[in-house]
């Protein structure tokens, strides 16, 4: 049986969606090895569970480190599919996403996953997840699939990302992708077409998603409904990040980076020195931001992310997501595994 993955977010391979040829549902049945180079190799996301950090990526590796990313060690994890993203509802209740619509979650604060969910013959890797504190977790992919649970992602429900917008919220032809008509419009195009890439949600749990060819979505309601926002670029985007208040950072291929003020209804370029595709980010107290990106790119921002300063990493590896811990540093997971830098001091 021919079996086509996408390759989600493939850093190695210098494109975020690109088909390969495998053996892919087989692989991702069998339990992850033990690698004693996994904290050097393709790593695609982290986040944090209470003090412990988890990374996730290639041949189903999860990597923790309980000392603020200086150390690591691998996990069992219950599949060799690519990891694509991973969250935790608190510091006990994480899920990780990846290819073959495989789903893990932990209750232990990662130090064992199950695998909850696999569909390999949908064909339709899942690219991001957001767990929400109350145990709502949703989990997003490849030409629109988004995924419900409610329980800490023991069961899910495949939905249907439905779009209720009036005609307020109907872009100009900024909201166009090539070609298109008003993405508004498009409902039935969401749920099976784009490529779902980012979600995100702020402080109030308003969630965002990022997608292809420049579509953007928020949910005042927890992802039970979305509206489709005015985007500034027509390319896609691989990141979304709110701020405090309504403000909330895109970006994505080429450099592209946009910052609004009001929740995304409108938005301003932010020029950033890069070209490179931009691909992770978070933001910190005190108004700072960190967006990483092909090519070693690192962003700095400390006023809030209405400007950036570039630390290029020498070695130009692919970056894919950053979080900030003690001792002015940041910890990046990419192409060439976890890395620790050090700020600038200003």
């Amino acid at each position: 049986m021919r079996r086509k993955r996408l390759a989600a977010f493939g850093l190695a391979l210098q494109g975020w969606l690109a088909v390969i040829s495998a053996g892919a549902a087989d692989v991702a049945e069998l339990p992850s090895e033990p690698a004693p180079l996994a904290s050097a190799s393709l790593l695609t996301d982290l986040a944090s569970a209470g003090h412990r950090l988890v990374a996730v990526g290639d041949r189903g590796h999860i990597l923790l480190s309980e000392d603020a990313g200086r150390t690591w060690a691998q996990t069992e994890s219950p599949t060799q599919a690519l990891l694509t993203g991973v969250c935790f509802s608190d510091d006990r209740h994480g899920v990780a996403v990846g290819h073959d619509e495989i789903i893990l979650t932990t209750a232990d604060g990662g130090r064992s996953w199950k695998r909850t969910h696999f569909a390999p013959q949908a064909q339709q890797p899942l690219l991001d997840v957001w767990c929400g504190a109350d145990g709502r977790v949703i989990a997003i992919g490849a030409y629109g699939v988004y995924m419900v649970s409610n329980d800490y992602g023991r069961r899910w429900e495949e939905r249907k990302l439905e779009v209720k917008n009036d005609s307020s919220h109907r872009g100009s032809a900024a909201t166009r992708s090539a070609g298109s008509s008003d993405s508004a419009d498009r409902s039935d195009e969401i749920g099976g077409g784009y490529h779902l890439n980012a979600i995100a949600a702020d402080a109030s749990s308003r969630l965002y998603i990022a997608a292809e060819a420049g579509h953007l979505y928020r949910s005042d309601d927890r992802g039970e409904t979305w509206m489709a926002l005015p985007s500034p670029y027509e390319g896609s985007l691989f990141g979304v990040l709110p701020l405090s208040g309504d403000g909330v950072l895109i970006y994505g291929l080429r450099g592209n980076l946009f910052r609004s003020a009001d929740g995304g209804m409108t938005w301003q370029r932010v020029a950033v020195d890069t070209k490179a595709t931009l691909a992770g980010g978070a933001s910190f107290d005190g108004g700072g931001v960190a967006i990483v990106g092909l090519s070693g790119v690192v962003l700095l921002s400390r006023d809030g992310g209405k400007s950036f300063s570039l630390l290029q990493q020498d070695d130009r590896k692919g970056l894919a997501a950053v979080t900030e811990v003690p001792g002015n540093a940041l910890v990046t997971v990419g192409e060439a595994g976890v890395r620790l830098i050090a700020e600038p001091r200003s």
